[in-house]
């Protein structure tokens, strides 16, 4: 990913809102291996002609093979206040997935308690209660535009920010999203899993207005997204 394939939604002096391609750690990898910090970083530099480092704080971050919208933040005050959005849930987080069969009510609520799995590296549901466990909530609902039988394109909104949350709760209510090996899909996708970033509301850390950042659909999902029902762009 270049300059020229970095997919920018929203840039100004104080914010960079992201775009994340399927199978690109945010951060956090070896030296030498690309992030998406570290690309996101190489734009600015490029773009703006930054002699050596270039300064980005990480104030939302997507699992590897998830996609779509990631806050980083171009100022430490942008950064501190950005993670207090973010840390007081006053961020609207919008995701879109595409799982196996058909949640039932078709608009609903999950609750569980998710506790990490060393061994197995992933959320497994819990009992309320049980040592290191943690509350998870949800809301959903279902869009139409699937154009593939026995599956459900689904509109997501957290209310925790677990970690693996989505991935983990749907699996466990027998809907495991297309693409999660991990979490028990049989089925694959070109890249990634199909689950999406799709939309992020933020307020801006200077100037106090909303900031609105929509993320088209990778090009993985053509096959399973009809781009006449979900909108112009949406694919």
């Amino acid at each position: 990913m270049t300059r020229a394939t970095l997919d920018v939604l929203y840039e100004d002096n104080h914010l960079l809102i992201v775009n994340k391609p399927a199978g690109l750690a945010t951060m956090g990898v070896e030296a030498g291996t690309a992030s998406l910090l570290t690309l996101a970083k190489d734009y600015l530099r490029e773009k703006y002609r930054k002699p050596g480092n270039v300064y980005l704080g990480v104030v939302s971050r997507l699992d590897a093979p998830v996609t779509g919208a990631v806050v980083l933040a171009r100022t430490s005050k942008a950064a501190a206040r950005m993670t207090a959005q973010f840390r007081e849930r006053s961020v609207e987080k919008t995701y879109w997935a595409i799982v196996a069969g058909r949640p039932s009510p078709a608009e609903g609520e999950y609750v569980d308690w998710l506790r990490k799995d060393e061994r197995l590296r992933r959320m497994l549901v819990a009992a309320p209660g049980e040592p290191g466990a943690q509350e998870a909530r949800l809301r959903y609902g279902t869009l139409e535009g699937l154009s593939r039988a026995g599956h459900s394109l689904l509109e997501i909104r957290l209310e925790t920010g677990r970690k693996h949350q989505i991935r983990a709760q749907f699996a466990h209510h027998g809907h495991p999203i297309v693409g999660d090996a991990k979490y028990g899909s049989r089925e694959a996708l070109p890249a990634g899993i199909a689950l999406h970033a799709r939309r992020l509301v933020v307020e801006h850390p200077t100037l106090r207005t909303p900031v609105e950042a929509v993320a088209p659909l990778p090009g993985s999902w053509s096959g399973w997204v009809s781009r006449t029902r979900t909108g112009p762009g949406a694919v």
